[in-house]
């Protein structure tokens, strides 16, 4: 379970002094479901997913988890550029105490971006970074894996292995997903919620969430 308690994040501006993203947020994540937000662009669904994530503190309130959440999956800016593929993937092994041969052995055959994997990420195309970002994902098993918007990047063979990878996990996994597109929580998830005005309103269905949504989207 993921409990959000009375979570506000605020930034400050120099235009507007400080800018309330989120406000006094109370949600609960239950094991067994998978979960949708929806929102306009700039809701602030990323900045919840961040806070989810632990990738960023929240103003006030807290995040309680009694599961093991992904990062943000295919986020490929926490790569060190100056290390080589797989030294960033020793890396993570080390900080998610997961198995480096097991975990390498995966994204080597996953990635598919052969000898590049020695070399510096600082060399890669942004397609070689999404390969390795969204093998890396995979080959560490999470109860619930976080997505903001896009399940998968790179060509469309790659998009067809990425989905039928991440398919396996979500038969033992849950995924909690933004999106500002209510078909694409339809199918992934059987509920929802939608950030409007820094508030996050929770249902138990997607028909609901996408109701509330396409209403006050346009308010």
């Amino acid at each position: 379970m993921i409990e959000l308690r009375n979570v506000s994040k605020t930034y400050r501006s120099r235009r507007i002094g400080r800018k309330t993203v989120l406000s006094d947020i109370n949600a609960v994540f239950e094991r067994g479901h998978s979960y949708g937000i929806l929102g306009i662009n700039g809701a602030g669904k990323s900045t919840l997913l961040r806070i989810i994530c632990g990738a960023e503190r929240p103003t006030f309130g807290s995040v309680h988890k009694d599961v093991s959440v992904s990062w943000r999956l295919g986020f490929t800016s926490s790569f060190n550029s100056s290390l080589t593929g797989m030294e960033n993937l020793r890396f993570v092994c080390r900080i998610y105490n997961a198995d480096i041969e097991e975990v390498s052995d995966f994204v080597a055959d996953f990635a598919d971006i052969g000898n590049a994997i020695h070399e510096p990420v600082a060399t890669y195309s942004s397609g070689m970074r999404s390969r390795l970002a969204f093998g890396l994902s995979m080959a560490i098993r999470f109860q619930v894996y976080v997505i903001d918007e896009a399940i998968a990047t790179g060509d469309f063979t790659f998009q067809e292995k990425a989905k039928a990878e991440f398919a396996r996990r979500r038969e033992e996994s849950d995924i909690l997903m933004t999106s500002h597109m209510p078909n694409t929580i339809k199918d992934y998830c059987d509920r929802a919620g939608v950030v409007h005005h820094g508030r996050l309103k929770m249902f138990d269905s997607v028909d609901e969430a996408t109701e509330y949504y396409e209403r006050v989207a346009q308010s």
